[in-house]
């Protein structure tokens, strides 16, 4: 294979100053409204002690959710041998590493006590799978930085089998890593609306989806930021047709998890409410995830054209994708807790908490502003280390003088 130029980030672009001041603003905004919680407590924001995760939590998710996805780049150019993709491998493996640190961000701080994180370290109940995924997302860091480290380390990188070997472990661990975020919903017995193995695969699609979507939005603001092509005319294609499959089995995934509870008697109740009368939460399904962040990126990757119109089809697709995650994310984590336990299935249960009572749950700014500073803080850490290391693929039209990896 011939040579593969990098290069770093050129911060002397306008633009690229003009994205950090507003992503540095989002951050500050979201740190202070952070502390605003914190001072006054959760009572500030919509959730409650029926609906504990609100919509810092559907940031999070949906952030650590991209990250296992974004990655796939980077495993299909080492485990499955497309050398068309390994230009792009180090972009993807540093926007993982940047899209968890701002999942996690946001989780860390809407503890209100961050500091209560050490005793969740410390104390492990290994029957809970949030203490599985304290080892997952840390293993996640490591593997990554390693699996960097082995494709940029010029006598590490000579050694095929080591970077083949970091390459599958990565490949394997982002895996468990989305299988163990999606079963932080499906071992849910008493959520109805989430509970079941359906969750796993559905959850590992959809990351394939929001990664990929994360990793052209990058690549196409960079190529903008760099006057060069980054992407060439057939890798555009490739990405698209990816993104197109990758859709189409979310979509697939989520009618079969939606059609298997409307055919369950105790399961139908909750998949009429999320479907037809939960009143915020069908518009979220039907018109968020269903209709904007699917169908309509599907139509146009399928018209998409060629050249600048191609690109900014591309383009409008993936943002559209990312919007029908939010919006999927919402559904699973706000649209379950607002449907009514079902503590005992088959018995009626009776007392003065809320029983059969829909939850309600409205969010506030400030819980917006933290979800939102999450995004922003994986895209300052995504171009500090652009500009810091040379992880950019060298354009078409860039100038010499960038390094060189064989």
């Amino acid at each position: 294979m011939a040579q593969i130029k990098f290069r770093r980030l050129d911060v002397r672009s306008s633009l690229l100053r003009a994205m950090v001041l507003v992503n540095a603003f989002i951050v500050a905004a979201g740190l202070s409204a952070a502390l605003y919680m914190e001072t006054m407590g959760h009572a500030v924001t919509g959730m409650n002690n029926q609906v504990v995760w609100g919509l810092p939590h559907v940031f999070a998710v949906f952030l650590i959710v991209s990250a296992s996805g974004a990655l796939n780049v980077a495993s299909v150019s080492s485990v499955f041998h497309r050398l068309a993709y390994k230009p792009f491998a180090r972009l993807s493996g540093v926007l993982a590493l940047s899209l968890l640190a701002g999942g996690l961000m946001i989780l860390v701080l809407d503890l209100g006590r961050p500091d209560r994180l050490l005793v969740a370290v410390t104390n492990n109940n290994f029957r809970s799978i949030f203490a599985w995924n304290i080892y997952l997302y840390s293993g996640f860091f490591v593997i990554v930085t390693g699996y960097l480290f082995s494709m940029m380390d010029r006598r590490v990188s000579k050694m095929k089998d080591v970077n083949q070997a970091f390459g599958w472990t990565a490949f394997a661990w982002r895996l468990v890593l989305t299988t163990g975020t999606g079963s932080i919903f499906g071992f849910l017995a008493a959520r109805s609306a989430v509970f079941g193995g359906i969750m796993a695969p559905l959850f590992i699609a959809s990351s394939l989806v929001y990664g990929l979507a994360f990793t052209v939005l990058v690549l196409m603001t960079m190529s903008y930021e760099t006057r060069g092509r980054l992407c060439t005319a057939e890798m555009l294609g490739k990405f698209r047709g990816l993104l197109a499959v990758f859709a189409l089995t979310t979509l697939f995934l989520t009618a079969i998890s939606h059609v298997s509870r409307l055919y369950g008697s105790q399961t139908a109740g909750v998949e009429r409410f999320l479907l037809v009368s939960g009143g915020i939460y069908p518009v979220m399904f039907w018109i968020g995830q269903v209709v904007i962040g699917n169908l309509i990126p599907l139509a146009l990757l399928a018209f998409m054209g060629e050249g600048a119109s191609g690109r900014r089809s591309l383009v409008l697709a993936s943002l559209l994708f990312l919007v029908g995650g939010l919006a999927q994310m919402y559904v699973v984590i706000i649209g379950s807790q607002a449907y009514p336990l079902t503590i005992f299935p088959g018995f009626e249960v009776s007392s003065s908490f809320f029983d059969g009572a829909i939850n309600p749950y409205t969010p506030t700014l400030p819980e917006a502003l933290l979800g939102m500073a999450g995004i922003s803080v994986a895209m300052l850490i995504a171009a500090l280390a652009f500009y810091l290391l040379p992880f950019l693929p060298q354009g078409e039209e860039e100038a010499e003088g960038a390094y060189v990896t064989p």
